[in-house]
């Protein structure tokens, strides 16, 4: 063979290991996809996961409406989230459970989960169904489910079903009240209301984070990174107010937003 014939034919050797290689390759790619769809879910399954640890995790702890804590707790921490951010989702299992057990508990702060829709009627319809859930006294119970479940984001999963399995998972009480209470004027309203307060706090997305405290001048927003960040904001909170700040704006601050006002229902369509 001479050296011409020898090296296209080489050529040709190199030719068929690489389409080989780009074969092979594109079957691996193939099964990777076939397997992730196939493990993917879209959420909203009405087999309601966690509940147990919810229970154990905010267990003699008092709330009213969305705040968790004790009432004359000096500072107050307010979380700005929507239900279906994915972010959120891992700030409330990685991040406020430490916040909740060394500072909440102890009855340094409390802390209250304000809704900031701002992923669409899904998101609406489940803080809606949340704020009705803090009506009796089971609101951080429902939010905490709520994010231990949560589907895709936009899919579809908030359902009347799946939010009915988590406020039965949550424990509430009265859950035909719950129903009728989720869609009436006042819980719209205050969606409306603690959105357009993190919006004109300045506030991007979610979550976000504000405390007020004697140490804050009014409702603070805080950048929130860590547990650690959370628990210093709230040591730093609780220190003297610095002078001149408004003794008017702490006490709006503190005011909480859940559970106030009388519910107005909407009539049955």
């Amino acid at each position: 063979m001479s050296d011409d014939a020898a090296g296209k034919e080489a050529n040709r050797q190199r030719l068929l290991k690489l389409a080989s290689a780009a074969a092979f390759l594109a079957i691996v790619v193939v099964a990777v996809l076939i397997v992730v769809n196939e493990t993917q879910t879209e959420g909203g399954d009405t087999e309601i996961e966690g509940a147990a640890a919810i229970t154990g995790q905010l267990g003699g702890i008092p709330q009213r409406g969305l705040v968790l804590g004790d009432p004359n707790a000096r500072v107050t921490l307010v979380e700005y989230g929507d239900l279906q951010c994915p972010v959120c989702k891992a700030y409330a299992e990685e991040i406020v459970p430490e916040m909740i057990e060394s500072k909440v508990r102890s009855g340094e702060a409390r802390i209250e989960f304000r809704n900031f829709v701002i992923l669409g009627e899904d998101s609406a319809t489940a803080g809606a169904a949340a704020i009705a859930a803090g009506r009796q006294g089971r609101g951080w119970q429902f939010v905490e489910l709520f994010y231990r479940n949560q589907g895709f984001e936009g899919s579809g999963y908030v359902t009347d079903d799946f939010l009915t399995a988590i406020a039965e998972g949550a424990e509430v009480p009265d859950v035909a009240r719950w129903n009728r209470e989720r869609r009436s004027r006042g819980v719209v309203a205050e969606l409306s209301r603690t959105t357009a307060e993190a919006e004109g706090l300045g506030l991007g997305g979610t979550p976000s984070f504000a405390i007020a405290g004697p140490g804050a001048r009014g409702l603070q927003p805080i950048d929130v990174e860590s547990a650690e960040d959370l628990k210093a904001a709230v040591e730093r909170a609780a220190q003297p107010q610095p002078v001149g700040a408004s003794t008017v704006d702490l006490l709006l601050a503190l005011r909480p937003l859940s559970g106030a006002g009388v519910l107005d229902p909407l009539p049955d369509t």
